[in-house]
């Protein structure tokens, strides 16, 4: 296990030492002694957490709403900066579900997160706490990585698929850092405009224009965190100028774009997601 250490954070952070085999799926392993206050920044994946630790995650939102342990957070979760996560002797696997997988996955579209987190109980039921015992029972991180591969890849192959259009329309996006002409990926795949906005909504869990900037903003978040200058990151990822750049950090993090270059949520990224963004999308193929 690796650690990560970044300001006054520490963590342990294992990677799986091969791909999932289920395309879209990514996951780390923490070990997290002292969770504090940790801002959430949105991200374009829903995300999974499983925990089998000792310790229990929390996430506190702005609502004053809590969420404990195990569970499921749609694209975006964090925007306005109103999700902190906390806790002690925390261990969990951390999954990224790209949205066009999710719906076979979860058993339930990202649009009926809508952002939200929802306790793993209330999606898989008692199916939740054996995945914990056995994630608990295990040896060694790679064994709990290669459970939650089973898992995962059960669950997909029995799950329904999004339509190879919308598919197609998210990886141009993902391909494009969120700089494709959102006009023109009807017209890629042959479909009304009406229409594929309609079913990438309803499958994917966001608008395509939003799915869009939350690309956008991932892909500048992350030339911040490298150490880049705000004004030459506006310029490179489709941002009319920095004051745009900077109004969009803002609304999707409530920081400084000088303060989200810091967060240690984004900074752990290419230890515990080496490979981040280096998957080619496929290839069109529609019915």
């Amino acid at each position: 296990m690796q650690t990560f250490a970044h300001g006054a954070a520490t963590w342990g952070v294992e990677c799986p030492r091969r791909p999932s085999p289920v395309a879209g799926v990514t996951m780390a392993g923490f070990r997290v002694p002292d969770l504090d206050a940790l801002r959430i920044v949105p991200h374009p994946a829903v995300t999974l957490l499983l925990e089998f630790g000792d310790g229990t995650p929390v996430l506190d939102c702005a609502t004053g709403q809590q969420q404990r342990g195990s569970l499921v957070a749609g694209p975006g979760l964090g925007t306005g900066g109103a999700v902190r996560a906390r806790g002690v002797d925390v261990e969990c696997v951390q999954v990224r579900l790209s949205p066009v997988i999710a719906r076979a996955v979860l058993g339930t579209s990202p649009a009926d997160l809508d952002g939200a987190v929802v306790p793993l109980d209330d999606l898989w039921g008692r199916e939740a706490s054996r995945i914990r015992e056995r994630l608990a029972d295990v040896a060694s991180w790679q064994e709990r990585f290669a459970l939650t591969d089973l898992l995962l890849a059960r669950r997909y192959e029995a799950g329904p698929p999004v339509d190879p259009e919308v598919a197609w329309a998210w990886h141009r996006m993902v391909a494009g850092h969120g700089l494709a002409r959102i006009d023109g990926l009807a017209d890629e795949v042959g479909w009304s405009r009406k229409r594929l906005w309609s079913r990438f909504r309803s499958q994917l869990g966001l608008p395509p224009k939003r799915a869009a900037k939350l690309v956008r903003f991932d892909h500048a978040a992350h030339r911040l965190v490298a150490g880049e200058g705000a004004a030459r990151v506006a310029a490179d990822t489709g941002y009319a100028d920095q004051s745009h750049l900077h109004r969009d950090v803002r609304a999707l993090t409530g920081a400084t774009p000088a303060t989200v270059a810091g967060e240690p949520f984004l900074a752990v990224d290419d230890m515990a997601w080496p490979t981040r963004g280096k998957a080619a999308a496929p290839q069109p193929h529609y019915s």
